[in-house]
């Protein structure tokens, strides 16, 4: 697609150049910064000077001065001329003679050493290999030889370096560095004239066109090859850019990044290097020069000197959105890279990716408008700022200007069209949730969030609960009249709690559960309430809405109390604000109006946090006494709730030892249905033979008799546990008691008891108790275990016993080896205990062989004895 990209502007009008001299043509023209050179058919050189004006348009025009011209005197055509202006010369192809001219006065050097015949063409070398600023290398071809030379030309002399045979006569020449590109007259080829190496491109006719080799950057080259393409190639002879398609008839070529200009018989061509795309064709009769200098393309006719000046790239690429040409704008943005200083272009490819992004935005290809958003860094609120009322009221923003789209808002965008407004709002959603945690929401986190908040609510989205529920930077003053107008009073409290305004939080969600708003966002919004309560760190608040919840529901509304942390620990909330936790009294005494609240608030502290206080204990076992009292006096009876009544309350009772027996006791003496509670509590005083009395006698649940002896020795001793289990046989066989239990039932419940703990019986007093009448085939088990266990105990201390005497005979061994070792005493060596000398050679050895007066040894044991370290304290603490 075609794109303006140049502008042909008259440099050298005919009248300037030629006067009326009619048969006077251009052979050849050079430009050195400000200065034209123009080479004529007459052997002439024309100097002119060229002054840059910008119109009022903005661009460039010429005024051209002549400063000067001469003649060379050889009455041939000027063929070529190229500027050294390190040298300030001018190296002119006249007559097949390169010479070298002043470039101020053209005057030739008055050295003859300075001329080089028999030359068809030249270049200069634009990559010099030689290091030496003050002279030139040129690449000559031989108009007699098939060779090519290269040269250094001097202020006042050339030198020959190097000549290199080619298997051609060479037609044209380019050079960089070591390398020659070379067109030959069946084919172009890259030659390095230091190693040798030669590289064959492509083939085709010089007779046919005219070639072009022409140096477009470091060791890069292209070519006029067959088929009307211009060829690019490398200093290895491999293509890294795709070929533009030019015509047949192409004379001449120039680059001025990124577009390669070609001059034909009758126009002038512009083809992008980035895509290869034909971007603008200019009417031109009669061209037959197209030379680039140093950006600058330079154009002539036989007559006249043009100049085609680029329009500013900015200038091309806004005319390509201007045209939604994203991908090409894009793609000129990028090839303009290397041409423009790196701030200034990340500026200016910024802002073109934001533009771009926009105009992808308006054709809905949200995928591309995103990816061009994202790395142009676009500022988020220019895309929110097309929403309207989303921005908040207080927002500084203001769009960029000059403005990167042609939107006035999303209504002008979709002129009407709703889905199209909801496709965008649904972009939108989605490219502020991804981009508010990211760099792009710096410094404007507040009117992101709160333009997400806005579409979340209108658009009835479930991340609404998540943007609230989550660090957010929402503006309270414009999010809640919106959340309020879409009916989200939920939403609105996680707002308000968020800002620290919990009470508001409570106070419009009790509304909603009341039925006074209508909000269906949480179904569960009470229970929701209660757990918010339960770790509220306001007590205020917790004690004016417990009665509402409690009232509610008191099972769902106690959880309040249940679920907080227990106790007047002290915590520290999120905002540094230190709250005191409820006290279990204060709780205790504010649910005695609501008794099902209370019974589960007291399970919650001694079952649930195991707190051990008589308190409570006694609390709650009072409230599961009353609680199995109300049931059974009730008719009828509901027999499945008292048993699980009284399962609780006989829970209680075995397992605590904290609350007050005798008051409980007390209050169920009188209920014969409360048999098996009174036995435990007797236990718990210690009078078990009162409650195996009850568990034999009045329950008659022998198996409950024996569960009770071994959970009530658990903990004990062995002879603990073994005077139960003979108080409870003695209770089986104590015939003195009255008792409503056949005789044979408990007898065969003794002779079970013994059979299955016989081993922790004393079988000699069991024998004793034993009615003579029984046999001992009915006692077998009991006897096989009472002697197994016997046989065991006797055997153990068999073990004890020998394991005792090895380890008093070791000791005996141990003596002997010290006796035998001798004891050294003397007049010199002293007591340890007493420090005198030994007078005599009796004495005792202490551990370690150490030797003591006798009655050192005596007193120091009557010192660490027992009782005289008793009396010692007694003494102390007296």
């Amino acid at each position: 697609m075609s794109v303006k990209a140049f502008e042909l502007v008259p440099a050298v009008e005919r009248e300037l150049l030629m006067g009326d001299k009619a048969r006077i043509n251009i052979e050849c023209i050079e430009c050195c910064g400000k200065h034209l050179y123009v080479g004529t058919n007459d052997c002439f050189i024309h100097h002119f000077l060229l002054e840059e004006h910008a119109t009022t348009k903005g661009m460039l025009s010429y005024t051209v001065q002549k400063l000067l011209f001469r003649y060379l005197g050889l009455k041939k055509p000027v063929e070529a001329l190229k500027a050294a202006s390190a040298l300030e010369r001018i190296i002119v192809l006249c007559d097949a003679t390169v010479s070298v001219v002043d470039m101020i006065t053209l005057e030739p050097v008055p050295s003859g050493g300075a001329k080089i015949k028999g030359v068809a063409a030249f270049c200069v070398n634009e990559n010099p290999v030689n290091g030496d600023p003050f002279c030139v290398e040129i690449g000559v071809i031989s108009a007699r030889r098939r060779t090519v030379q290269i040269y250094m030309v001097y202020e006042d002399r050339v030198q020959l370096v190097k000549e290199v045979n080619t298997p051609e006569q060479p037609c044209a020449v380019s050079l960089d560095g070591y390398f020659l590109c070379l067109a030959l007259s069946t084919q172009y080829m890259i030659l390095n004239y230091s190693t040798g190496a030669a590289q064959d491109l492509f083939p085709y006719d010089s007779e046919e066109r005219k070639p072009i080799v022409k140096r477009i950057g470091r060791e890069e080259f292209l070519l006029a090859a067959p088929g009307g393409l211009g060829m690019f190639a490398n200093a290895e002879g491999i293509s890294q850019r795709a070929p533009v398609n030019w015509s047949e008839s192409v004379m001449g070529a120039a680059v001025c990044f990124p577009y390669v200009v070609a001059l034909d018989e009758g126009f002038v061509t512009v083809h992008s290097m980035l895509d290869q795309q034909l971007k603008q064709t200019l009417s031109f009769r009669d061209g037959h020069i197209l030379q680039d200098f140093e950006g600058k393309v330079v154009l002539a006719s036989t007559k006249a000197v043009y100049v085609l000046v680029p329009l500013p790239l900015e200038r091309q690429i806004q005319e390509l959105l201007a045209g939604h040409r994203v991908e090409e704008a894009l793609t000129l943005t990028e090839g303009a890279r290397r041409n423009i200083p790196k701030d200034k272009f990340q500026i200016l490819h910024k802002r073109i990716l934001q533009q771009a992004g926009f105009i992808q935005f308006g054709q809905l290809q949200f995928l591309e408008a995103k990816e061009h958003f994202r790395t142009g860094q676009l500022d988020v609120r220019e895309l929110i700022s097309l929403y309207p009322l989303l921005l908040p009221a207080s927002s500084s923003f203001t769009r960029c200007h000059p403005p990167l789209h042609e939107f006035a808002d999303l209504n002008h965008l979709a002129q009407g069209d709703q889905e199209k407004v909801q496709r965008c709002k649904r972009f939108l959603i989605t490219y502020l949730g991804e981009v508010r945690s990211t760099e792009g929401a710096n410094g404007c986190r507040e009117d992101v969030d709160t333009a997400l908040l806005k579409l979340y609510a209108e658009q009835d989205h479930e991340s609404l609960l998540d943007l609230l529920a989550s660090p957010n930077a929402c503006l309270l003053a414009d999010s809640a009249p919106w959340l309020e107008k879409h009916h989200k009073y939920f939403a609105l409290g996680l707002l308000y709690h968020y800002n620290g305004q919990d009470s508001a939080a409570l106070q419009l969600w009790v509304r909603v559960v009341n039925g006074d708003l209508q909000d269906s966002t949480r179904s569960d919004l009470y229970e929701y309430i209660v757990d918010f309560l339960s770790f509220c760190s306001n007590p205020d608040l917790v004690w004016k809405y417990a009665d509402w919840a409690l009232q509610r529901d008191q099972t769902i509304g106690v959880q309040i109390f249940t679920r907080r942390p227990v106790g007047q620990d002290q915590v520290k909330e999120q905002k540094d604000q230190v709250k005191e936790q409820v006290n279990p009294d204060d709780v205790i005494t504010y649910l005695g109006k609501h008794s099902q609240a209370l019974l589960l608030y007291l399970e919650h502290l001694v079952l649930g946090q195991r707190i051990q206080k008589e308190k409570l204990h006694t609390h709650l076992a009072v409230q599961y006494t009353d609680r199995v009292l109300s049931l059974l006096s009730q008719s009828p009876t509901a027999d499945q709730q008292v048993s699980l009544a009284r399962d609780k309350l006989q829970l209680l009772l075995r397992e605590s030892s904290l609350y007050r027996v005798q008051l409980l006791l007390g209050k169920i003496q009188e209920y014969d249905q409360l048999f098996l509670e009174r036995a435990t509590l007797h236990g718990k005083l210690e009078e078990h033979d009162k409650a195996l009395h009850i568990l034999v006698h009045q329950l008659k649940d022998f198996p409950a008799a024996e569960a009770y002896c071994v959970r009530g020795s658990a903990s004990r001793d062995p002879a603990y546990q073994q005077r139960l289990l003979h108080l409870l046989l003695g209770v089986y066989l104590d015939r003195d008691l009255p008792s409503s239990t056949g005789t044979g039932e408990l007898e065969m419940a003794a002779v079970d008891l013994l059979n299955r703990h016989g081993e922790l019986f004393d079988a000699v007093r069991v024998l004793d108790l034993l009615p003579e009448g029984w046999s001992l085939q009915l006692l077998r088990p009991f006897l096989g275990r009472a002697l197994r266990g016997s046989m065991h105990a006797c055997r153990t201390s068999q073990v004890a016993l020998g394991l005792a005497r090895s380890e008093n005979l070791q000791l005996q061994h141990n003596r002997l080896k010290q006796r035998r070792s001798p004891v050294l005493v003397s007049e010199k060596k002293g007591c340890v205990l007493c420090h005198n000398t030994f007078s005599e050679p009796d004495c005792v050895c202490l551990p370690g062989g150490v030797p003591v007066h006798t009655h050192c040894a005596a007193q120091r044991v009557v010192r660490d004895s027992p009782t005289r370290r008793q009396l010692a304290n007694s003494n102390n603490h007296t």
